[in-house]
């Protein structure tokens, strides 16, 4: 063990070896909280602390799964396995799934992901007659996920005037209606969504002293990673199971809160001290992971801040290459810049794709980023973008299974009941949800007595839900004795859904047969990996446990050599070696939502500080002149956060503006368009280059105050009128439409053309004058 703390620097080996007692630690970025958490963690437990009385909470299973196998190179595979260590909503789940009787759950109840949610909310607001151009089920959904973040339950919220005229003056009188009906549908299909993890997790300890002191005991050493990002319900939850040995332990960054949007109480770290007594407080300062520029530029800006707590972010690297910043006229421009620098990159320091990330404020940015790396053939992967798990086809198989466990669960039954189609139409469906309703049953269980109850059903249409009641239970019989893998094999087939699926002999129909075959693989993987777990034998529910608390960066994408685009959110917790923090304009980043008061501005500057910290060895900053915005071009200026960083850490692609930008005092729209036929036009002289400008290249008289010499060869590989060394045959890059192979030249002078046969877009005839090329083999 002595090995392991030597190891770690003077700052970094207090926390570990201080044993009892309440401790924050405040760890900047890049300054290795990860190594400590794991070390001190083994160190209690080198001390006789037994496995079993420590929890170690993390915000990604990512996170918990490297800890822990950290964990087992120092104490041991066996030692490690019995650690409570995961995600908040990973270990209460574990937790309710103990306790979930007393609340009056099943112990099999399903966890709702966002669409189980939304399909609820969906039917409720159909069901109550309400408008959904007022009612919008994700703004309903958000709220009300608020509410619960909050510890607002329905009984709270009818106590509440001020929550009902709020609602009232936003035109949505019945929210509280619709809060209780989606309540008391989740109770009725035994299922909890994400937030009810939480919220009846501190039900649970509240309503319940026993439990409270069974896991308080359990539970001796708690430690919490990324404090900054807890709601007030983890809040709660960890006070209340720390309030009897105070042997809790927390580490985070105030500059990297980045949460607030959805709950996260920066207050939580700022007032640790004073939520308990004696409080050892500890700094980890010294950035193992950027370059000096980039260390200090980070610093530059953070200190904006005023609400923050006090600590002097330092490394020992070298000072590195200075951060670029880009200006380009539009955000299309701005794309092929990212595109082409990763190109060069790579092409000159043989580096590979993993090695690029770009980061956004909104997804809708990555557009234009994708569309120029698909033209320079880099792949790429978006994180953040539709899951694994909440494709269709991946979806329908998971409804069955979430049936086998739990028959009650309304939205899978409502899900697959007809699908592939077996005659069971929506009308049936409906009668089916009234009885339902009125008889406070489950469908399921409905379907159970179809014959006792007067439905108005035709023979046939109940001898059908028979067949799917009788084939849902030979499944739970199944699943008795059979690991995941066999059952859901069986399930895909017997219930006709690959089957359905060949009918469809489209490349997107085959691509949805490869995605169930790709998820029975997950399942064969999954069960031979619960082999190694005590207690576990990879039966079904505990796959679908896994599943449902599934994250994107969670997931193993078998292909690493992708450029990573993500929203900066998304991002935090990561490194790479060359950053692209792009759309750095006033109003997008910062957003314009988030400049109302100092707090939302502070939140969009940490925000940028986790953004430049991801980088290691090179960070670029890109803004556009101009970006297309609800299809409208409009005009932009640089973000404040480029200005907030000292001139000595940046290095300028390309001159400043002069700062002025025209912008009209009136409609320009009322003076109509100008027939440019009639107007006549001077002709440039000859010898004026007019094409192979860039759009963005200085005036003489502008400010030039930060622009570099440019090489003497610095444009050596692109072609213009003056170029005649262009020949059929040539590989060609051109910025708009991409890589190319010339196929043909003909005219002369100025009405020179070249025929390219582009790898996306197809045969073009460019005229040269006015082609942008570069002559890449």
């Amino acid at each position: 063990m002595q090995k392991y703390i030597s190891q770690l620097n003077e700052a970094q080996q207090l926390p570990v070896l201080q044993k009892d007692g309440p401790m924050i630690v405040i760890a900047g970025a890049g300054s290795g909280k990860t190594r400590v958490l794991t070390v001190r963690i083994a160190n209690l437990m080198s001390q006789g602390v037994d496995a079993f009385n420590i929890l170690s909470l993390t915000f990604t299973n990512k996170a918990a799964r490297e800890m822990k196998k950290r964990i087992a190179d120092i104490v041991g595979n066996n030692e490690a396995k019995n650690l409570w260590m995961g995600t908040f909503h990973s270990v209460f789940a574990k937790i309710l799934r103990s306790e979930a009787d007393k609340l009056g759950y099943p112990s099999n109840f399903t966890i709702y992901d966002s669409q189980d949610s939304l399909r609820c909310i969906g039917g409720i607001i159909k069901e109550m007659q309400l408008d959904k151009e007022i009612y919008k089920p994700k703004q309903i959904l958000g709220r009300i996920s608020s509410y619960k973040n909050s510890l607002i339950t329905v009984k709270a919220y009818f106590n509440n005037p001020e929550l009902q005229e709020a609602d009232a003056m936003s035109k949505k009188p019945r929210m509280g209606e619709i809060y209780q009906n989606y309540v008391e549908r989740c109770f009725k299909s035994g299922a909890m969504d994400f937030d009810d993890l939480l919220l009846k997790t501190n039900e649970l300890l509240n309503l319940f002293p026993e439990v409270l002191a069974k896991y308080q005991d359990r539970f001796r050493y708690i430690l919490v990673d990324e404090y900054q990002d807890t709601n007030h319900s983890q809040y709660l939850i960890v006070r209340a199971l720390s309030d009897r040995f105070h042997n809790i332990c927390v580490v985070g960054d105030d500059a990297q809160s980045i949460y607030a949007f959805r709950g996260a109480n920066i207050n939580n770290i700022l007032n640790f001290q004073k939520d308990y007594e004696n409080v050892q407080m500890y700094r980890l300062e010294q950035n193992y992971r950027s370059s000096k520029n980039i260390v200090e530029a980070a610093n530059n800006v953070i200190d904006k801040n005023k609400t923050k707590l006090d600590k002097i972010v330092w490394t020992a690297n070298q000072d590195g290459a200075k951060i670029k910043v880009h200006r380009s006229l539009t955000d299309g421009e701005e794309g092929r810049f990212v595109a082409a620098t990763i190109f060069e990159e790579k092409m000159q320091n043989q580096m590979l794709n993993g090695q690029f990330a770009i980061l956004y404020r909104t997804n809708a940015q990555s557009r234009a980023m994708e569309d120029a790396l698909r033209k320079r053939d880099i792949p790429y992967r978006i994180y953040g973008g539709l899951s694994f798990y909440q494709r269709k086809e991946i979806k329908d198989v998971l409804a069955y299974l979430r049936l086998v466990i739990n028959p009650k669960d309304e939205e899978a039954l409502v899900r697959v009941i007809n699908y592939p189609a077996r005659g069971i139409g929506d009308t049936t469906v409906e009668k089916l949800t009234v009885a339902a309703n009125h008889y406070k049953r489950s469908i399921f269980e409905v379907m159970e007595h179809i014959d006792k109850i007067d439905l108005k059903l035709n023979s046939g249409t109940k001898a059908k839900l028979n067949d799917f009641v009788m084939m849902i239970k030979s499944f739970q019989v199944i699943n008795e004795n059979q690991d995941a893998f066999f059952l859901t094999e069986h399930v895909t087939k017997k219930t006709g859904l690959v089957q359905e699926l060949k009918k469809d002999g489209t490349p997107e129909g085959i691509a949805k047969i490869e995605n169930i075959e790709e998820l029975l693989n997950g399942i064969k993987d999954f069960t031979e990996g619960q082999v190694e777990i005590d207690g576990a034998r990879g039966a079904l529910a505990e796959f679908m446990e896994d599943v449902a608390l599934v994250t994107d960066l969670d997931k193993d994408t078998g292909d690493d050599d992708r450029v990573a685009l993500m929203t900066i959110h998304l991002a935090k917790g990561l490194e790479f070696p060359h950053v692209f923090v792009v759309g750095l304009e006033e109003d997008l980043f910062p957003s314009a939502m988030s400049m109302n008061t100092r707090s939302e501005l502070e939140e969009e500057r940490r925000l940028f500080y986790v953004a430049l910290t991801r980088a290691e060895h090179q960070a670029y900053l890109t803004y556009a002149q101009s970006r297309y915005r609800w299809g409208k071009l409009v005009d932009s200026e640089p973000s404040r956060f480029i200005e907030e960083i000292d001139d000595q850490y940046l290095e300028y692609l390309n001159p400043v503006d002069s700062g002025y930008r025209y912008k009209p005092v009136m409609d320009i729209d009322v003076f109509g368009d100008i027939d440019k036929s009639k107007l006549r036009l001077a002709k440039p002289k000859m010898g004026t280059p007019p094409a192979n400008l860039k759009s963005d290249q200085p005036n003489p008289s502008a400010n030039v105050r930060k622009l570099k010499p440019m090489s003497s060869n610095s444009n050596s590989g692109s072609a213009n009128l003056f170029d005649s060394n262009l020949a059929s045959g040539n590989i060609v890059m051109h910025e708009r439409f991409g890589k190319g192979q010339i196929v043909n030249i003909e005219g002369i002078g100025a009405d020179k053309k070249a025929e390219i046969r582009f790898d996306v877009g197809g045969l073009k005839k460019l005229l040269l004058r006015f082609a942008k090329l570069e002559v890449i083999g």
